[in-house]
């Protein structure tokens, strides 16, 4: 896949997760956020990579790839993207009712985090 491509999915992903965010919450709609959640932050940071690999920096790892992206001023450095990372793991990793509500309640604070990469990815992918 190329960049423009991973890009492209990436975006149409975090589109997707807004979308879900935008229902009333409900059993339902918290497991499809957080699966939605899942596959956005899958294509985030391997849109970083591979944009990254590009430019000569290899990275292997989402925390690798956010921090080469903070440091290519993709983004702003964020607490947030620690939680996010821990949010992600705990989803992969565990299933838990409470852990679920309360990764539910954050995904709100991320999509915001989400729009700030997607807007760097793609001034990146419009410079000369």
């Amino acid at each position: 896949m190329e960049r423009e491509e991973a890009v492209k999915a990436f975006e149409q992903a975090l589109r997707r997760l807004q979308e879900v965010l935008r229902e009333p919450e409900s059993s339902l709609v918290r497991d499809a956020a957080i699966k939605r959640f899942e596959f956005t932050f899958e294509l985030a940071w391997k849109a970083v990579q591979r944009l990254l690999r590009e430019q000569g920096v290899l990275c292997h790892s989402p925390k690798g790839c956010l921090r080469e992206a903070f440091t290519c001023g993709l983004v702003r450095d964020s607490p947030l993207w620690i939680r996010m990372i821990e949010d992600r793991n705990l989803t992969v990793h565990t299933y838990n009712e409470r852990t679920a509500v309360a990764i539910y309640r954050n995904l709100e604070e991320y999509v915001p985090l989400f729009e700030e990469l997607l807007q760097g990815l793609v001034r990146t992918l419009d410079a000369p």
